[in-house]
């Protein structure tokens, strides 16, 4: 046995179902709202809530993350599960994979076939499963049949108990029918109801497994056999083979492609088929699982077999329905799904052999579909009026109350009443929300589901009445025929023989071989259009796919712009009124390519037609019409003809759909050419549109233009009326409020505070309805991702009142930003929370990025790029700044103190994530308000600040790499130095932030001021500095090490022996990278001279080297002969100063001249700084010498030698001013510190050690003493914090400091170099 379904039948019946859940949000609802009922576990729930927001979003990436986090949750419960299964086929749907989606879908009909097939697709279930059940449904005729052919006569609707003479109509209770029952006839169908439904799932299960198999056999090489039928609780052991006969059974009973499911009921060997009417196939969600059942019998006696509907609207008269047989083109809209249903539908109502040979025949003429149009009315109207009149009226309760027509698919209301679903519907439709006979008000205006209990009685009573013509629900609105008025000028001849030249015109359109004949045509239907009210009649005739055709040829053809602009203008007229124009048009792609073309080129009303069409937004991207849209947007209305629709206004919407929903890169393109083409000013003008889907596209195409040009923002703020926006919310989708609160959020973006306000009270005080409270509303059902910047905007409106007062929009508002802070099942969330926070500051640049971490930078003083960089606002004028300021405080103020800091508990978690985007965006913000809480009246939050944040703080600031963070965090601990407790918390932490404040303190001024204050802060000073010895080296091969710097990352060494040594240090090694011996002799000396692209090396053999140390290798430019030892060297731009073998100091020029001063001393050491050169003699006394005049000045007199020994000058430091002076500590004072503005003494260290070498830092005094000690003395309180051993008993000849202050680095007489790190 052969494959009797295929897995195209398969796919395209899963992917309809798929396409209708995903288009329609009211159903996808439902169906969730059913699934959380049925499946109430919180991971459930949650589940549902993440997909939903994934198929709301516009977003792709948060969509793509979302859909796979809810398919690894759902992929970890059981197989068998009906929950995971449903969602997981939407999930593969929604990521373009039907086969898995399919899979999934009909896991759910495996698994839990009652809850697939009556709650979840009850549409899938009659299209795919019911073709194979035939054989049950058999069944259940048979058995119901045998069951009611045992009541008594007297239940027949024609005896005479329950008729009247005349034609006075006799209501028949449907409780009578169950009284006449007995006690085992009633218990009998209760069973066989049971019977049936279990029946029906096992068997829908089986079926189930079978199309699985189907689509697991990709191939087509396996023979794959349909399913037996069990019958397990109805005739044990019965089984039924189903197969190609069953399907030809079908087919002979009318049933194509399973849309027509039958139901065998009534008697004499014939079978009733169940056929949709309108009402069942308008609504693809609202099918009824359980057959409407028409007797066979009616459809024989009908004179006319090709129209089953009892309505005499002529748009659904044969030709219609033959026309409508061919399939529209894949290039229609996806979402038309309802539509493309309803025509099918339509195409499925007939069932004869006729209808087949009708629907291969060619299209009739316009003449023949009339003829045979008028024909068929009689039939029609002979069959609605049925022999019998009242004695076969139906119950009363089997009768619509608004249609007065049979039940086809009722629904019964929380007040009791029953309704038809179309009639109840279109009631609602128009507004009203109370129950059309009691009058009550609805609690909800969501139609439940179908009263399937009421159905099977009234397909009972049809069985029992098989010659009763069940009567087709129509449209409440098609029963309103059209009036005519009593004052019309034109009398009915004059409309006749408009009419007739009408029809020649027509007529000379579709048949005419002549251009000119045929543009003429048009041009006089034109006429007759406009000037003329045509009849229903006509304007079917217009729509025929003869005469439809005909336009199209035109537009093929036509060179004439006014022909075309008229043949557009019909086209858009009818395809307005009748959908059968736009299924003509859309059947041959190149009729729609023409159109597209033509609009490209100029006929800008073209752009309507398009629109009617209705595109997919695949084919309005490949049409490629952006340049063309904005051509049309920048027009006035008055060069476009009066359409149907308004070009201009169509050509929003189209440009708003493309830019909703495409790649962000595309996107982004658009938004540029929308902005280089200056079409933003006619883009704003339609948001005072009175169609309100122009003015939603027209905020989505505006909102995206300000996100990718900040400075259009301006334009859009200055020019945009509001009002009508603020009207559109309470009508818009989800998607769409979000989007209006996006544009209204962006267009408080501006650089100037006022400004800023002004329009915060615009958006507060404008529209019909109170925007608080709609934001209120819409904040608490609104998805995860959409909050934070709803909330922000809620909280901004909200401080436009005094901020000390309660308001529970400003609770509800700071709630909302916490509660999606804290939400890590929502990361999108979190960081979009965390950024709308830094933009509540207030201040943004011009082209609206918020500016609040450069203002942050600027107030840690640090001095970067961050001066210039906000350098704007030292522009503002007064009131700006005092306006920015004002608004800063109140918003900082709010979020501070809520809940008595909740929100820095929130902040101090978001920190901690391992986003990227969310930790840094909370660092900031959180900086941001433990810095205003300095300036704000303390409310007792910084305590909770302090608690949430301070660690993390200094987390950051002792291990950040980045400076901007380092100098964030210290702001943040400033604002923590100035609280007493907050100072007394930070002494745990002294030494991180001390050694972060001493590398910042180059950078920032606020570092120094800080050291300054934990300085004296803290009595123990020791505690605050300690060093680590990093790496040691032995040199002795080379002797001594006589001078020693430290150049960015090298250390430069010279030796007594003429070596000079370039090392690395890399860990705790020091890696040799060079070493030079050009000098005979010792090395003494070593000086850098700024900005440190030269080294200057002095030696015994009495020249002076330059060298080039900017590239990888020091190489020497140049050497001087001084004609003398060099013991000391200083040196500057023009001249080099050095200690001679004999007295005082030499002075030489680079261009060869010299002198010697201070020749009465030995000077032993020397320092040159601005122009003055310091003398350190052998007698201890010290001069200054101003090179410049020549003057000589005593800051120290020599003193003699003491028991023979003398006490010289062995190290000198010029510093911030200051002259330190090192030698013997005989007077107690190993140091000396003198003023270089007075030469006053102005403090000493009382080091009791013999001082060798010496360094000064800008905290710190580093003493070389005897023995190989190194003392650490603090300058600002002249302590001695730290005591550093050398492990070694060699003199510390020399000693350095690295740029940052943080690396001390030694040289010994024993050859060894030593390096110290400050911890």
């Amino acid at each position: 046995m052969t494959t009797t379904t295929t897995t195209t039948e398969i796919l395209h019946s899963t992917t309809t179902f798929m396409k209708v859940i995903i288009s329609q949000p009211e159903h996808r609802r439902r169906l969730f709202s059913t699934l959380q009922s049925k499946f109430p576990s919180p991971d459930q729930i949650h589940a549902i809530a993440t997909l939903e927001n994934a198929i709301s979003t516009t977003a792709p990436s948060f969509r793509t993350s979302s859909l796979r986090a809810v398919e690894k949750l759902l992929l970890s419960y059981p197989d068998d599960d009906p929950f995971s299964s449903f969602v997981l086929s939407i999930i593969y749907g929604l990521c373009h994979r039907p086969v898995e989606s399919a899979l999934s879908l009909l896991n759910v009909f495996c698994f839990d076939p009652s809850f697939a097939r009556c709650e979840i697709a009850p549409m899938m279930f009659e299209e795919l499963f019911i073709i194979h059940l035939i054989p049950v449904l058999e069944w259940l005729k048979d058995q119901r049949s045998n069951i009611l052919s045992s009541l008594s006569p007297n239940l027949d609707y024609q005896s005479d108990e329950w008729s009247r003479s005349g034609e006075e109509s006799v209501v028949i209770p449907c409780t009578k029918l169950l009284s006449r029952m007995n006690e085992e006839q009633a218990v009998e169908l209760t069973k066989l109801e049971r019977d049936y439904e279990e029946v029906l799932d096992e068997n829908c299960s089986i079926l189930a497994g079978y199309f699985k198999e189907v689509l697991g056999n990709k191939d087509g090489n396996q023979l794959i056999n349909l399913p037996v039928l069990v019958f397990r609780n109805a005739r044990k052991g019965d089984t039924v083979e189903t197969g190609a006969d069953e399907k030809k059974k079908a087919k002979e009973m009318g049933i194509k492609g399973a849309r027509y499911n039958p139901i065998w009921a009534g008697g004499g060997g014939e079978h009733p088929v169940e056929v949709y009417s309108e009402s069942s196939s308008n609504n693809p969600k609202l099918s009824p699982s359980y057959p409407q059942r028409v007797s066979l019998s009616f459809l024989t006696n009908q004179n006319s077999s090709r129209e089953l509907k009892t309505s005499s609207n002529s748009h659904l008269d044969s030709q219609n329905n033959s026309s409508s047989d061919d399939k529209p083109s894949s290039w229609f809209l996806e979402s038309d799904s309802e539509a493309e249903t309803q025509e099918k539908s339509k195409e499925m109502a007939s069932f004869d052999s006729r209808r087949s040979r009708l629907q291969k025949q060619k299209e009739p003429s316009s003449s023949s579909e009339s003829s045979s149009r008028s024909s068929a009315e009689p039939s029609m109207a002979e069959s609605a009026n049925p022999p019998g009149g009242g004695k076969n009226t139906p119950p009363k309760d089997f009768v619509c109350p608004i249609t007065t027509h049979l039940f086809d698919d009722p629904v019964t209301l929380e007040t009791g009443q029953t309704y038809e679903r179309k009639a109840i519907q279109e009631w609602l439709d128009r507004g009203n929300s109370n129950c059309p006979i009691t009058r009550q008000r609805l609690h909800s205006t969501q139609l439940p589901k179908t009263n399937y209990v009421l159905k099977r009685l009234i397909a009972s009573w049809k069985e029992l009445n098989p010659n009763l013509i069940p009567i087709q629900f129509d449209s409440v609105s098609d029963q309103v025929m059209p009036s005519t008025s009593p004052n019309s000028v034109i009398s009915q001849a004059s409309m006749e023989g408009l009419v007739s030249e009408l029809r020649i015109a027509i007529t000379k359109l579709c048949t005419s071989e002549i251009l000119t004949e045929s543009e003429m045509a048009v041009l006089k239907i034109e006429r007759f259009w406009k000037e003329a009210n045509l009849d229903i009649e006509i304007q079917n005739l217009l729509t025929k796919p003869p005469v439809i055709n005909g336009f199209v040829e035109i537009l093929f053809n036509s060179v004439d712009s006014r022909v075309l602009t008229a043949t557009v203008f019909l086209l858009s007229e009818l395809g307005s009124r009748e959908r059968a124009v736009i299924h003509t048009l859309t059947r041959v792609d190149s009729d729609v390519e023409c159109i597209v073309a033509l609009f490209k080129k100029g006929l800008l009303e073209a752009v309507v037609l398009i629109y009617l069409l209705r595109p997919s937004l695949n084919n309005l991207i490949e049409m490629e019409m952006v340049e063309s849209l904005l051509t049309t947007i920048k027009k006035n209305n008055d060069s476009f003809v009066t359409m149907c629709l308004n070009p201009k206004s169509v050509s929003v919407f189209l440009l708003g759909r493309i830019m909703g929903n495409s790649e962000e890169s595309y996107v982004s393109a658009i938004a540029q050419t929308v902005i280089s083409s200056n079409g933003v000013e006619s883009i704003i003008g339609s948001l005072e549109a009175e169609w309100a889907e122009e003015r939603i596209a027209a905020v989505r195409i505006l909102l995206q233009c300000m996100e990718e040009d900040g400075n259009c923002r301006n334009i859009v703020a200055d020019k945009a009326e509001l009002a009508p926006v603020l009207e559109s919310f309470l009508g818009a989708s989800d998607g769409e409020r979000f989007e209006i609160v996006h544009f209204l959020s962006e267009l408080v973006k501006l650089n100037r505070r006022t400004f800023n306000d002004q329009i915060l009270q615009i958006i507060k005080d404008e529209g019909s309805f109170s925007t608080m409270h709609t934001l209120l509303v819409y904040l608490q059902t609104a998805p995860q991702d959409h909050c934070p910047i709803l909330a922000a905007l809620l909280l901004q409106l909200d401080l436009l009142e005094e901020p000390r007062k309660m308001s529970m929009y400003r609770e509800e508002a700071i709630d909302t930003l916490i509660s999606c802070l804290r939400n890590s099942a929502f990361p999108v969330a979190q960081v979009a929370a965390a950024e709308t926070i830094l933009g509540l500051q207030g201040r943004f640049s011009s082209s609206g990025k918020p500016l609040l971490k450069s203002i942050l930078l600027k107030r840690a003083k640090l001095d970067k790029r961050y001066k210039s960089l906000v350098s704007r606002w030292s522009a503002e004028t007064l009131e700006e700044e005092k306006a920015a300021e004002e608004w800063e405080r109140k918003i900082a103020f709010v979020l501070a103190s809520h809940e008595f800091g909740l929100l820095f508990e929130a902040l101090a978690e978001g920190m901690k994530s391992r986003y990227v985007e969310l930790s840094s965006a909370c660092f900031v913000a959180a900086t941001w308000l433990v810095h205003m809480l300095s300036v704000l009246p303390d409310t007792g939050v910084r305590g909770a600040a302090r608690v949430c944040l301070l660690r993390r703080f200094v987390s950051i600031f002792r291990s950040a790499k980045d400076m901007d963070d380092r100098a964030l965090s210290m702001l943040a601990l400033s604002s923590f130095i100035n609280d007493p407790e907050g100072l007394h918390d930070l002494t745990t932490h002294m030494k991180d932030i001390m050694r972060g404040l001493r590398e910042l303190k180059k950078s920032s001024v606020m570092a120094i001021e800080m050291l300054k204050v934990l300085s004296e802060g803290n009595e123990s000073s020791a505690d605050l500095w300690n060093h680590k010895e990093l790496v040691q080296v032995d040199c002795s091969m080379h002797g001594e090490v006589l001078s020693i710097v430290c150049l960015k990352n090298k250390i430069i060494s010279g030796h007594s022996d003429g070596t000079i040594k370039v090392w690395t240090g890399k860990g705790s090694i020091l890696h040799p990278i060079q070493e030079i011996r050009e000098h005979s002799k010792a090395v003494t000396s070593l000086a850098v001279l700024q900005p440190g692209d030269k080294l200057y090396s002095g030696s015994l053999d009495r020249t002076i080297r330059v060298w080039s140390i900017g590239g990888e290798v020091m190489h020497c430019v140049q050497v001087h002969d001084m004609k003398d030892q060099i013991h000391n060297l200083a040196v500057a731009n023009s001249i080099s100063c050095f200690i001679p073998q004999g007295a005082g100091v030499k002075v030489q020029s680079w261009n060869g001249g010299s002198k010697l001063l201070n020749p009465s001393k030995y000077v032993k050491c020397l320092a040159l700084q601005q122009g003055k050169l310091y003398c350190g003699c052998q007698d201890n006394s010290i001069q200054e010498i101003d090179l410049a005049t020549g003057t000589l000045s005593n800051i120290q007199t020599g003193s003699r030698k003491l028991l023979g020994k003398s006490n010289p000058i062995n190290s000198l430091q010029v510093h911030d001013g200051l002259i330190y002076s090192a030698s013997t500590a005989i007077d107690g004072a190993g140091v000396k510190i003198w003023s270089t503005s007075n030469y006053s003494m102005v403090g000493s260290l009382p080091s009791t050690v013999d001082v060798r070498a010496m360094t000064v830092g800008s905290e710190l005094i580093y003493l070389g003493c005897k023995g190989g000690l190194v003392e650490v003395w603090s300058r600002d309180n002249h302590n001695r914090v730290e005591t550093l051993q050398t492990g070694n008993h060699g003199k510390l000849n020399c000693m350095t400091l690295d740029g940052d202050e943080n690396v001390l680095v030694t040289g010994t007489s024993n050859g060894h170099i030593q390096a110290w790190g400050l911890i």
